[in-house]
């Protein structure tokens, strides 16, 4: 396998089709799960409800009245070929799989789905929460993780020679591990050394974010590469929003689909609809954050595919951006965060 650099990479985007060119990335959505497995570590027990999903136990799944970790496994590359079709068909054209340590990413089959789809797929790289990952993990430096990254970044992932093109999802909880902390260290030295961006999965505690902005502002980790994920099930005040979008990162809305109001893995939390993420977007644009705000919808759910039923990954182009133009969002606003925030990120330095 062929090593890049950091040259080589400098000024283009990374999918596992190879390079690409900035500007034919068009429309993005900057964090699905095209091909996973995020069902918990104590749920891998054989039980399989929830791969097949009858139309009477869809809201059932969903609402989480039962468990299903069937459900979890996004495994199938006809399945997501065809839902990667019809979010091109919808408008989309690049999709960020953030499948990474821990959630059993695929580059090869995502190489599939992408040549058949005819998009561009990227994919992430790193660790996700301690929980997923390999218990060997405990005994690993900030040194070895940094070069997993790097390696992922310049010579291939998981084992192919497909290589990633972002840094992420990293994995946080709360309280905040000190085998997490060690991952996040190395993906700071990774992101300076490879250029790449960072995308971040914060604890589901409404100050983690802004931990986690702070132990990154002091390693001088360049805030405007950096993405904070799930924030519109994790921050519900404006206090903190604002002082979050204050550190220069990006801030990433990326569960629009998902309408319910119960949200089972935190049932404190009072989840946000569509229309509530927009209101939040407009504050931030109304406070100068436009360059800084990434959405998306965060799939990794068989129910929520178009396939069984779901709003499916083309969602935000077929129903949320005709939402957008009716409230009086602009043209240039909306490309600012489809496009614009997503090419410069998915750009190398």
């Amino acid at each position: 396998m062929t090593r890049l650099s950091r040259d080589d990479l400098r000024g283009k985007a990374q999918g596992v089709r190879g390079l690409i060119d900035p500007e034919a990335l068009g429309p993005t959505l900057l964090h699905e799960h095209v091909l996973c497995d995020i069902r918990p570590p104590d749920w891998q027990d054989g039980d399989t409800f929830g791969r097949k999903i009858a139309i009477e136990d869809h809201w059932p799944i969903n609402y989480g009245e039962v468990k299903a970790p069937g459900n979890l496994q996004l495994d199938e590359t006809a399945i997501a070929t065809k839902e990667m079709q019809a979010m091109r068909s919808d408008g989309g054209r690049t999709v960020v799989d953030l499948s990474c340590g821990g959630l059993k990413p695929d580059p090869v089959g995502l190489l599939a789905v992408a040549e058949a789809a005819d998009i561009n797929i990227i994919i992430g790289c790193g660790q996700y929460v301690e929980e997923y990952q390999d218990p060997a993990n405990q005994n690993r430096s900030v040194e070895s993780f940094t070069e997993e990254m790097l390696d992922q970044l310049f010579l291939g992932a998981w084992g192919t020679d497909i290589r990633a093109g972002i840094i992420g999802e990293i994995g946080c909880q709360t309280p905040w591990t000190d085998l997490e902390k060690r991952v996040m260290e190395g993906a700071v030295i990774a992101m300076k050394e490879s250029g790449a961006a960072l995308n971040i999965h914060p604890g589901r505690n409404a100050d983690q974010p802004q931990e986690v902005a702070d132990f990154l502002m002091a390693r001088d980790t360049q805030m405007d590469r950096v993405v904070i994920s799930h924030i519109d099930r994790t921050i519900f005040d404006d206090n903190r929003l604002f002082k979050l979008a204050d550190s220069g990162c990006v801030i990433e809305l990326d569960l629009f689909g998902m309408e319910n109001s119960y949200y089972k893995w935190n049932e404190d939390v009072d989840m946000p609809n569509d229309a509530q993420r927009l209101r939040d977007i407009r504050k931030l644009i109304d406070r100068g954050h436009l360059g800084q705000i990434a959405i998306s919808h965060d799939i990794c759910y068989r129910s929520r595919l178009r396939t069984f039923g779901g709003h499916g990954y083309g969602h935000i182009f077929r129903n949320v951006v005709p939402i957008m133009q009716r409230r009086g969002f602009t043209d240039s606003e909306i490309d600012q965060i489809l496009v614009q925030t997503p090419k410069r990120l998915l750009t190398f330095q």
